[in-house]
């Protein structure tokens, strides 16, 4: 009995190559209409800010499933990883730059111009923290690029897959979900845009710092059983849809505090070993 000839796949494959950079260029339209929503922001339309807080975190959403898709399929490449480095600086760095300049700094108030130039030095440090936070973005990047099999300077669990500093979509996420919870409207005062610059700096050194975040890669969608997951996401989108502010400015935070968390907790549980054994020196014979 002649055997019946199996299609070839190698059409399917091609194509499902471009799957993975369809989500990537979704990533880089919702990074650009952050932008212009950024650009088109007033002090009386800072509803803007808020859609364009509301487009980072799609993009959050898509720059997850773009590289998920690609491992679950195999059609990962080396354009595509290079594509996403590129729409993550986009997305994640100069958007989220951008909107914690004009949100925190751009659009105050001038309530201190009776007091000399105090409200052009605020907006001058707002703009240098945000800069620090895009170049921060970026370096992360790079460093994520050229790493092999980059490890956390404080390991956790082995089983457990770690990101070596918060990932930029995660940081850009906290600048996010922060103007989504305020629907947008600028800060006022100047001691609460001091507090935010300190915010956006801490957020940049996070991303390049060496500890450790979790990355929840090792959540298998392929599973045999995945019904308790499956829960866990249809109630966590629910609260999302119905209670977005509080729910993404808390998850947002409690991402950002758990890196500082497991350092201070490695740092304190950490005991020094014993001194190594001196040595002396033998004495010569003749």
């Amino acid at each position: 009995m002649a055997e019946t000839p199996t299609r070839p796949r190698r059409r399917i494959t091609k194509g499902m190559y471009i799957l993975p950079s369809l989500f990537t260029t979704a990533n880089v339209a919702f990074g650009y209409y952050a932008i212009l929503e950024v650009m088109h922001a007033s002090a009386i339309d800072f509803w803007h800010l808020d859609n364009a807080a509301k487009a980072i975190g799609f993009a959050v959403l898509f720059d997850g499933l773009d590289g998920r898709i690609a491992r679950m399929t195999g059609t990962s490449s080396d354009f595509g990883r290079e594509l996403d480095s590129l729409a993550d600086v986009i997305t994640f760095g100069v958007a989220p730059a951008m909107l914690a300049w004009t949100w925190g700094f751009h659009l105050m108030p001038p309530v201190f111009l009776s007091q000399g130039q105090w409200h052009i030095k605020l907006t001058q440090l707002g703009a240098i923290a945000s800069f620090l936070f895009l170049i921060a973005g970026a370096s992360r990047l790079a460093r994520f690029n050229i790493s092999g099999n980059p490890q956390p300077s404080n390991p956790g669990r082995p089983g457990k897959k770690y990101f070596v500093g918060m990932p930029i979509p995660a940081g850009a996420g906290v600048i996010a979900a922060v103007v989504h919870f305020t629907v947008g409207e600028p800060l006022a005062s100047a001691y609460t845009a001091l507090a935010w610059s300190a915010m956006v700096t801490t957020v940049g050194y996070l991303m390049v710092s060496t500890w450790r975040f979790y990355s929840f890669k090792d959540i298998d969608f392929r599973s045999r059983h995945p019904f308790r997951l499956i829960v866990v996401l249809a109630a966590l989108f629910g609260l999302v849809f119905f209670f977005s502010r509080r729910v993404l400015f808390a998850i947002a935070l409690l991402y950002m505090v758990s890196g500082v968390f497991w350092r201070l907790q490695w740092i304190f549980r950490r005991r020094p070993g014993p001194p190594p054994p001196s040595y002396k020196e033998a004495p010569h014979t003749s």
